[in-house]
């Protein structure tokens, strides 16, 4: 596991996932590691033919000029979250990919080999987490790599 060259840290922009890039900021400081932030967008169908992403419902919009803004808007978040969130001075690399987020994050860490996945935890636990499952959990099923889970802070 160690050096830690390259951490990857998945946000979904919450305040939960805000906490896991704390800490992927600081442990990349600590080992002088690159950070790589990653969002994925993730359509999925719904019956009928529309296409339900982001909380919006559109139909049949496959089309490439919906994912160009989808990929855009996702893009200026990212700038504004590393604005916020990373120290002026410490550099990094975003991505923006569409699909399943937990195999996604997972096919990102390998093509890119990744020392350590930081993520949040959002904390589900009853029907929210059988029905809508964990990211996290799957990635730390799926990535190659040590994954580092932050649970969100009690309030």
């Amino acid at each position: 596991m160690f050096p830690i060259k390259k951490i990857l840290c998945p946000t979904d922009f919450s305040k939960p996932a805000s906490k896991g890039l704390e800490a992927a900021v600081e442990l990349a400081e600590k080992f002088s590691a690159e950070l790589l932030l990653v969002h994925v967008i993730m359509p999925s169908e719904v019956a009928g033919g529309a296409m339900v992403v982001a909380g919006t419902v559109a139909e049949g919009f496959h089309t490439p000029l919906t994912i160009q803004e989808l990929e855009k808007n996702a893009g200026k978040r990212m700038q504004k979250l590393a604005q916020k969130r990373i120290p002026a001075g410490r550099t990094f690399r975003f991505r923006i990919l569409f699909g399943r987020p937990a195999e996604e994050i997972s096919r990102l860490a390998e093509e890119e080999a990744v020392d350590l996945i930081v993520m949040a935890t959002h904390g589900e636990s009853g029907w929210g987490r059988i029905f809508f499952g964990s990211v996290a959990e799957k990635v730390v099923r799926l990535a190659e790599c040590p994954v580092l889970t932050v649970k969100r802070p009690r309030n």
